[in-house]
């Protein structure tokens, strides 16, 4: 799968890069990039060929795409020709890779994230081929698919949630239970630390500062409720708010349980201190499951819902962040673009993709699910089982704004927790940069 929900520089031009990159001491040095190009195209390309810009550059993902295009290959006779670039250089550079010329389908996510570039005319609307697969999926996939014009301009693929994972073992072994409410939860927490362990691991270094944003979403659907929490990711609400300022208190009375080290450990060295019993709990998407080679262990791997804060919100809103695909402005072979899409949008493609990366969930409802492991089949459960659906932070919000002045903002805070409004403050003197009345 796509591992995780990295934060691009979307859309925002270099004079507001400086602006709000120095707010919290990023140069404009510190955001370059490599450039992600295509791979061909153009006047004359092979009318049987038809070149996909792929995210999957991780050893899993990659293999499952490989499955995938070599069964289309088999079913139509076009040749996939594939542009693998790895992960944060893809985020960073699809601006002006789309804005060049780039491959004719490419992978990116739903929500707002498909609807910037479907307003900016950087992708073409595919509602034909949502008339050949529109009856395999849920009319919340649909939404998700849509753009700010009613038009569909993207193929869901898979999706993952967000939860607090843990080794059963390991909880047998220590006597733990699973919490349900946060002050169980931070109990927890204590009693883990007293014995020992890290009670939550983390890590947000090596390029992989997003991942603090999984917590910093469940503490305030949690807290404030799905409602103020997307009127937050949509600029409608103060960074000010005191119920944002709840968030990073409650934040706070977790910080401590938190494993020392974070800001210069990647998510993958993080997932493998819970893995090898070394932290109790992981506060990630059900990808942990890319770092398990022994199948032992992923038996032993589960999760719990982030917990209760207030009453009135319970445990009703899940993060899963959906995967897929789009097309893009100027497709060199339309047609056969097409065609792809529709089979990647077919019950066949996500079986073939689930079936060599089980550390996704098949977004279509007709995909045979029967091959699941234990961690998908309850991960499903909790996905379908959510009255609301988050995607992530920068998926919900302006993905520049997350990207250069909220996560910033919050991984310099996490450094220093204090009472939190210093910080708000920053990131409030921004919004009005990204947002309009």
């Amino acid at each position: 799968m796509t591992q995780h929900s990295s934060v691009p520089l979307t859309g925002q031009g270099p004079g507001r890069r400086k602006v709000v990159g120095g707010l919290f001491g990023l140069s404009a040095a510190a955001l370059a990039v490599p450039v992600l190009s295509a791979c061909g195209g153009g006047p004359g390309a092979d009318p049987k060929t038809v070149t996909f810009g792929s995210n999957g550059a991780d050893a899993t993902p990659k293999k499952a795409y490989e499955a995938v295009t070599k069964a289309f290959t088999q079913d139509s006779g076009l040749t996939v020709k594939t542009n693998t670039v790895d992960h944060d250089t893809f985020q960073n550079s699809i601006t002006s890779y789309l804005q060049g010329t780039p491959d004719d389908v490419f992978t990116w996510f739903a929500g707002y994230r498909m609807q910037y570039f479907a307003k900016k005319g950087l992708a073409s609307p595919v509602d034909d081929v949502w008339d050949v697969i529109g009856d395999g999926f849920s009319d919340a996939a649909k939404q998700l698919s849509r753009g700010h014009d009613g038009k569909y301009y993207f193929v869901p693929l898979y999706n993952y949630p967000w939860a607090v994972f843990y080794r059963k073992s390991l909880f047998r072994e220590r006597g733990y239970e699973v919490p349900r409410t946060w002050d169980e939860f931070i109990a927890l927490a204590k009693r883990m630390k007293k014995d020992g362990l890290s009670p939550v691991t983390s890590g947000y270094g090596g390029g992989d500062s997003w991942s603090v944003l999984g917590a910093f979403d469940y503490l305030d659907l949690r807290a404030n409720g799905y409602d103020f929490h997307m009127q937050l990711m949509r600029g409608e609400v103060s960074w000010t708010d005191r119920r944002a300022l709840r968030v990073l208190d409650l934040w706070r009375e977790l910080t401590p349980y938190y494993q020392s080290g974070g800001a210069g450990r990647p998510w993958q060295d993080a997932a493998q201190s819970l893995i090898d019993k070394k932290s109790g709990m992981a506060v990630i998407g059900l990808f942990v499951g890319q770092q398990i080679t022994d199948e032992a262990i992923r038996a032993d791997i589960d999760f719990f819902a982030f917990p209760e804060i207030d009453r009135a919100h319970g445990q009703d809103a899940v993060e899963a962040p959906t995967d897929g695909f789009m097309l893009s402005r100027k497709p060199k072979n339309e047609d056969a673009a097409k065609k792809f899409l529709e089979f990647l949008g077919g019950a066949r493609a996500e079986e073939l993709y689930m079936g060599v990366d089980p550390s996704n969930l098949a977004a279509g409802e007709q995909a045979d699910t029967s091959a699941y492991n234990a961690l998908q089949t309850k991960s499903a459960e909790l996905v379908n089982s959510a009255r609301h659906i988050s995607q992530f932070a920068d998926r919900d919000s302006d993905p520049g704004f997350i990207g250069t002045v909220v996560l910033p903002g919050l991984v310099e805070w996490l450094g220093h927790p204090d009472d939190g409004s210093s910080v708000l403050k920053k990131i409030e003197s921004q919004r009005s940069r990204f947002f309009t009345a």
